[in-house]
């Protein structure tokens, strides 16, 4: 009997961090990446260069591979029904994933389950932009339904004189979504993995801190949430990837509104490992990308369980610092029991490279865990050591 040979379309850094978890399985991982420089391309034996876009490429790629799923939502829908029609084993499938690529789809589909949804419509002009803001009040939140990340393609639009201002959005794409802008306490993350067969297994619903539109920070589990409203959360995560037909790993993002309805609204849906849940990879029994392809090759699904207390994650960003390894030494030495993930990227203001775990021993003391995994994202982002001794390891990071 063979291991089975997976392919990843996309070469970004959640195809990156998908390889350790294949290796360790005997899984052989192959990445259709986008160019020789890409973030995946060093951590597989494995990466042809293609076109995610071109179908020729994508069935090329598609040759030998025993499951193919996606570093990222956005190989056009009409592919992925060509891919399947020709025998490919496409996890997650094009009718679940349109879900991810299309925000308009999304929302219908939120409340076809009857789940908790902001206001919204599809509006094909500034008019209807417009008549949008009077009826719901201004701020309204603008969105391309295909295409935005991080932030990207979302705009607040505060009036109706400013309205005229996203004009050259309706002349780039139309209908867009437009959004009530929710009065809501943080945001939060429910994650789930599904197998084609059905079974299903969430993790604890997270904190997540956005600076810019960027995920900056991870506080899992989400602190001082009402049990109901954490129960629900993920209850609405499994019940969305099942009548969705998820198969692999999704997340959630949600609005947290205490005291209103559900105690939550949600926000948006990804269809794969996501940044949310990079502290799985040192908090949790099963990492999102290890249970990704148990998902998708409809192997049992691991234990969610944290491995500790509090788990935190931070972001780092490119800054000033170039030479990201001459960093570690001082780096590592502030926090010996924090977690590194470098991404192998060139260096680049604003954008994400890396991240730190630390596990903490108690709940109360998260601030400190916090401080520290901080420290240590911001020794390696700028490369200057933190002012004064580092601290002695300590029970709230053991």
């Amino acid at each position: 009997m063979t291991f089975p040979v997976i392919g990843v379309v996309g070469g970004g850094q959640l195809a990156r961090m998908m390889a350790p978890a294949a290796t360790a399985l005997g899984f052989e991982l192959r990445v259709l990446a986008e160019a020789e420089d890409v973030s995946a391309v060093s951590a597989v034996a494995k990466a042809p260069i293609g076109d995610y876009t071109d179908l020729d490429h994508l069935l090329e790629f598609s040759r030998g591979l025993d499951v193919m799923t996606f570093d990222h939502e956005h190989v056009p829908t009409a592919h992925l029904r060509s891919l399947i029609a020709a025998g490919v084993n496409v996890h997650p499938g094009p009718d679940a994933l349109v879900n991810a690529q299309d925000k308009l789809v999304m929302r219908a589909a939120i409340d076809r389950l009857e789940l908790p949804n902001p206001r919204w419509a599809a509006v094909a002009d500034v008019a209807e932009l417009i008549a949008f803001g009077e009826d719901t009040g201004w701020p309204v939140v603008l969105k391309m339904p295909r295409g935005g990340y991080d932030g990207k393609g979302v705009r607040i639009v505060g009036s109706a004189d400013e309205a005229g201002e996203s004009a050259d959005w309706f002349h780039a794409m139309s209908p867009l979504l437009a959004e009530a802008k929710v009065d809501f306490s943080r945001e939060l993350s429910a994650m789930v993995a599904r197998t084609p067969d059905g079974e299903s297994r969430a993790w604890p619903v997270v904190h997540t801190i956005q600076v810019d539109g960027v995920c900056d920070e991870v506080i899992a589990p989400a602190l001082d949430i009402p049990v109901e409203v954490a129960a629900a959360a993920e209850n609405a995560a499994v019940r969305i990837a099942t009548e969705l037909g998820v198969t692999g790993v999704m997340a959630v993002e949600l609005f947290e509104t205490p005291g209103v309805g559900a105690g939550f609204l949600i926000n948006e849906l990804a269809m794969r490992p996501h940044n949310t849940g990079h502290w799985t990879q040192d908090g949790s029994v099963t990492s999102q990308f290890e249970q990704h392809l148990r998902a998708i090759l409809n192997l049992p699904l691991g234990a969610t369980d944290l491995l500790g207390p509090v788990v935190v994650m931070k972001n780092f960003l490119g800054g000033e610092n170039q030479d990201l390894f001459s960093a570690y030494p001082a780096a590592l030495a502030w926090e010996p029991a924090a977690k590194v993930h470098c991404y192998g990227k060139a260096v680049r203001p604003g954008r994400k490279i890396g991240h730190v775990n630390l596990v903490g021993d108690s709940a109360a003391g998260v601030a400190t865990v916090r401080s520290r995994a901080t420290a240590v994202a911001d020794i390696i982002r700028t490369g200057r050591p933190q002012a004064g001794a580092a601290p002695e390891t300590s029970q709230e990071t053991a």
